[in-house]
């Protein structure tokens, strides 16, 4: 038998009384949109990280409007009960766990895309359209929008993560793409940051103080964001490497030399290999870059000409171009399965999930140290990166029912997240920090930056009902 968890590798879960006459009041409030039942109460109170023991919250509410969401909150500030925003559950860091109770609020439902100014290249959308969602609505105008974690993601919660992806090394972040924002406080009121101008100097940029507050600031009920014209060519390839370090040292001489490359991404040997056990594909099983190019017909071609060269210089080979949608879409079958791919490669188990993210000129340093210390540890693991902006992510896969795995697989990220610390880097590139890396902002952003943040979130939310016991304990 395994021997129970240590309680330091466990979520502080610290459960808040839920009155009965809350219940009573929201069920009068929203009907059958509210739920107590435990299959649904236990699918929001799990997303995708390694933590299995929080209790589910007391009740989910579907919201469908704003009205909706702000009446929820208001009655959650009337009787000071928890309230956790839930998209899609597809966070990896504990995010929507109710380790003080309370309830989830659903917006899913809230999914419509409000509108789409094509002229102005932005859109406005409610927190539960997902990103594929709104690629479809907007592609025949000839727009995207970019930002792409992975997951089929809610444009909500990409937002309330700061998501990026692997668009980002060319289009940024979510932080640089949302303009404007309606927010629900911590009171229920409803209030409006930003607007759609593409530029503000009108006081405090509530928005960016909103975008990767995860859920504990306020709640997001509209989010208008950024589009942009479709590329007038895309190439996407794949490319194989002896080692890890060879791709790394390309990817590290294309962005230095200036190459505007679209995407590019890494897979370790394992990873290719449990990818094409999942989506029975035929890659090399061995280190590869996933690039994308885009715009120009020409421009597109001299710069996939650029990165072959490069790329040749460090080993690559292999190389395999796909310039159609179905072409492209299977090069990228590997990397968008990568993590599922990986959970099925060893049944039963959980992803201790991790990412970083470096200076592009520190990568090598960071990223070789970890893989031969995730290597010598015996633990299974996936590898993949956005490595083109210094970001990659570490899945090492665990029984979470065995302690030893679990502390194991534990120290491996400490050791992988000071290690990008010491490299002026960040303990966290885009997941967040939720509960699974509180002490590592602690470390990264010190004291007094962590006091501030204890303050703003006093200030908007006194009696701590929004996601409580996230980024830093309350």
């Amino acid at each position: 038998m395994n021997a129970p968890l240590p309680t330091d590798l466990l979520p502080d879960v610290r459960l808040r009384e839920v009155p009965t006459a809350f219940l009573d009041a929201l069920k009068a409030r929203f009907g059958a949109q509210c739920s107590t039942a435990q299959a649904v109460r236990e699918q929001h109170g799990r997303d995708e990280s390694a933590f299995t023991t929080v209790p589910p919250p007391a009740a989910v509410v579907f919201a469908e409007s704003t009205q909706d969401v702000a009446d929820a909150v208001r009655l959650c500030a009337e009787h000071r009960v928890p309230v956790i925003p839930f998209g899609v559950g597809s966070s990896l860091e504990g995010h929507l766990l109710a380790v003080q109770g309370g309830i989830s609020l659903d917006v899913s439902r809230m999914n419509r895309v409000l509108s789409v100014h094509a002229e102005d290249l932005t859109a406005t959308v409610q927190p539960g359209v997902t990103r594929k969602q709104l690629n479809d609505a907007v592609k025949d105008r000839g727009l995207f929008f970019p930002i792409d974690p992975g997951a089929d993601a809610s444009i909500g919660g990409m937002a309330a993560t700061r998501a990026s992806g692997t668009n980002a090394v060319r289009y940024g972040t979510m932080r640089e793409n949302v303009l404007a924002l309606e927010v629900v406080t911590a009171q229920g009121e409803v209030i409006r940051t930003g607007s759609r101008a593409k530029k503000s100097s009108a006081g405090y940029d509530l928005t960016r103080l909103m975008v990767g507050s995860e859920g504990t600031l306020g709640i997001m009920t509209e989010i208008t964001v950024k589009l942009y014209p479709l590329p007038e060519a895309i190439s996407a390839a794949i490319c194989s490497f002896p080692s890890i370090e060879a791709a790394v040292r390309t990817t590290i001489a294309i962005i230095q030399m200036g190459i505007p490359i679209a995407r590019c991404e890494l897979l370790d040997g394992g990873t290719v290999k449990m990818v094409n056990a999942y989506a029975k594909l035929g890659l090399r099983e061995e280190p590869m870059l996933l690039m994308e190019f885009h715009g120009s017909p020409t421009g597109v071609q001299e710069q996939a000409e650029l990165v072959q060269e490069i790329a040749s210089e460090h080993g690559g080979q292999a190389f395999e171009w796909a310039t159609t949608p179905e072409e492209r879409t299977r090069l990228w079958t590997a990397r968008h399965n990568a993590y599922f791919a990986a959970i099925q490669s060893k049944p039963g188990c959980r992803a201790i999930s991790t990412d970083t993210c470096v200076p592009i000129s520190r990568l090598a340093d960071c990223l070789l140290d970890s893989v031969a210390e995730a290597d010598a540890s015996g633990l299974p693991y996936f590898l993949v990166g956005h490595v083109g902006d210094g970001n990659f992510h570490f899945g090492y896969l665990i029984d979470p029912d065995n302690a030893q795995e679990r502390a194991t697989a534990e120290a491996l990220n400490d050791r992988l997240v000071h290690r990008a610390l010491a490299l002026e880097g960040t303990c966290t590139g885009e997941h967040g920090v939720g509960l699974h890396k509180m002490g590592f902002l602690r470390d990264e952003a010190g004291e007094g930056a962590i006091d501030m943040m204890r303050t703003l979130k006093q200030a908007l939310d006194p009696h701590h009902i929004l996601n409580p016991g996230k980024i830093f304990t309350t």
